[in-house]
């Protein structure tokens, strides 16, 4: 009678974990979400560099991209598009994970407004959302391309300072930017997320030892 109640276990334990497999296999093929999306780089930096002004640091860059057709019909209709970049100062440490000194990050929200038929680009360095956009950077373009352009070109963004860089040692910048799909309307978001169609991002790391010994 044991072996019976111990066989009925393990036959239930082990379909519950086959249920459960096969379903995030399905969950991860529905949506979209696998290794080879998560590290694809669907954009391109064209130029990245960080320059030493006084007691600042300041970074350019520019960044290459293109809106997928599905991207440019929620423009259309009026749905906001948020991009983030982020510059985090590290300083390499043999012996343990590298240590980060500053990270800054750049927010942006692209929309579209139907009633002036131009498009306003909103840059802060808080997160934007709909509530409220606080403290920020307001410009308006007559056509998407020139509001992309803007959205692609980053210049003479301090990064940090000089107390923020540590003697010795070499100094490196980690660059992100990517599409934050995480401020959409929830109803796109089921369906964006790891959607080919929303992602855009790119990633580098580069060396500051020149910069910061100048």
């Amino acid at each position: 009678m044991r072996s019976v109640k111990t066989g009925f276990i393990t036959r239930c334990c082990a379909n519950a974990w086959i249920s459960r497999l096969l379903l995030a296999w399905v969950l991860a093929c529905g949506l979209g979400v696998g290794p080879a999306v998560a590290r694809a780089e669907s954009a391109a930096l064209s130029a990245l560099s960080v320059e030493r002004d006084g007691e600042e640091l300041i970074l350019s860059a520019r960044i290459d991209f293109t809106l997928s057709s599905v991207v440019e019909d929620a423009l259309h209709k009026g749905i906001p598009v948020y991009f983030v970049a982020e510059a985090e100062l590290l300083r390499e440490r043999w012996y343990w994970a590298d240590r980060s000194l500053a990270t800054t990050r750049r927010y942006t929200r692209l929309m579209y407004q139907p009633l002036t038929r131009r498009w306003r680009l909103n840059t802060s360095s808080e997160p934007l959302n709909n509530a409220g956009l606080g403290v920020s950077l307001t410009q308006n373009f007559d056509t998407l391309g020139e509001a992309l352009t803007a959205v692609q070109r980053i210049g003479r963004w301090k990064i940090a300072s000089a107390d923020d860089i540590e003697g010795g040692g070499r100094h490196v910048l980690r660059f992100r930017f990517r599409l934050d799909a995480s401020q959409l309307p929830r109803t796109l978001q089921i369906g964006s997320v790891g959607h080919s169609d929303w992602v855009i991002s790119v990633e580098r790391r580069i060396d500051l030892t020149q910069e910061l010994t100048q």
